[in-house]
């Protein structure tokens, strides 16, 4: 799918897309409005870090594009591109049990930290996507 040029945009099925993992720089944008919260997003090579109303809501090492990014409260599905092996932290209900889907296959229930953060690592390959599902137990 490739990058988004415009950092963060709105998607027709009321999704996110965000993240630029081929800019050299860290670059920013703030502010960007989606149903009522205000989102930021800084993206380069090295990271890829969205935020809601100030809140942490995704970061990857390194970089990454991420495509049709839902979240709500049973979970989080979006669809993420890179170019290497990623680690992507996700900020969830603190202490709650999650399974954990990629590519439509179940890799296991894993259960978020006191602060709500959940990591997962990803094989990325450039110019393929992998769908991520993440839903509540």
């Amino acid at each position: 799918m490739g990058v988004i040029k415009e950092l963060i945009r709105k998607e027709e099925n009321n999704t996110l897309s965000f993240g630029d993992y081929s800019l050299a720089t860290k670059t920013k944008k703030s502010d960007f409005e989606f149903n009522g919260d205000l989102y930021k997003v800084k993206t380069f090579q090295e990271i890829t870090k969205l935020e809601k109303n100030g809140m942490f809501v995704y970061e990857s090492i390194p970089g990454t594009t991420v495509n049709q990014f839902a979240m709500n409260g049973s979970g989080v599905e979006f669809s993420v591109e890179g170019t290497e092996d990623t680690q992507i932290t996700l900020g969830l209900e603190p202490e709650k049990d999650f399974d954990v889907c990629i590519n439509n296959v179940s890799v296991g229930v894993m259960r978020s930290n006191l602060g709500g953060k959940l990591v997962i690592s990803l094989d990325l390959v450039k110019d393929n996507l992998s769908d991520v599902k993440v839903m509540a137990l």
